[in-house]
């Protein structure tokens, strides 16, 4: 599979998994905590983290001799994936709690909510709906080059927005964008 969003799905994409790497980037880990915090049945647990730890998003070591006990702790990967966890957290907060957030994101030091984004990390501009586009790179397959040199530019249609179709040229400058009634 040669889609980054597919092959990172393989690795992560079961929820268990998530719930998992969640738990663990909080500091949790030992088996018991983690069937704890979860309610995950042992033998899901002990598949999950077996999976997790053979797909390098955790590592496993020892911290018993007699009986062998074992803890799982972030790998750099699974360090990585804190960002996704973070956006899960503030898209769930956002679209699937009318009821308010049960959960905030905090920054260690001051205690102050986080609003996560994702941002590009050259020109710091958030990474929004209408605002990117796919491309290929280096170890793209001519057959992912022809799917997404077919895919429409267009961004995504919103209630109520008037579509124009991302073909069309326009000298619309930042200042013409200010009354579009998109957040900025």
């Amino acid at each position: 599979m040669a889609c980054p969003v597919a092959r990172s799905l393989e690795r992560v994409g079961e929820w268990w998994s998530i719930l998992i790497l969640r738990d663990a980037l909080q500091g949790l880990t030992r088996f018991d905590e983690f069937e704890k915090s979860l309610g995950i049945a042992p033998n899901m647990l002990s598949r999950r983290l077996s999976a997790l730890v053979e797909n390098g998003l955790l590592e496993r070591r020892q911290y018993s001799a007699k009986p062998p006990r074992f803890e799982y702790v972030p790998s750099a990967a699974g360090r990585d994936f804190l960002p996704v966890v973070a956006a899960l957290l503030a898209w769930g907060n956002r679209h699937c709690a009318p009821e308010g957030a049960s959960i905030l994101l905090l920054d260690a030091e001051t205690g102050r909510p986080l609003d996560p984004v994702v941002v590009d990390r050259h020109s710091l501009k958030p990474v929004e709906a209408g605002t990117v586009r796919l491309g290929t790179g280096p170890a793209a397959t001519p057959a992912l080059r022809d799917g997404i040199a077919r895919r429409p530019m267009a961004r995504p249609r919103a209630a109520g927005d008037d579509f124009k179709d991302s073909t069309e040229t326009t000298d619309q400058g930042p200042a013409d964008r200010a009354g579009s009634g998109r957040d900025e």
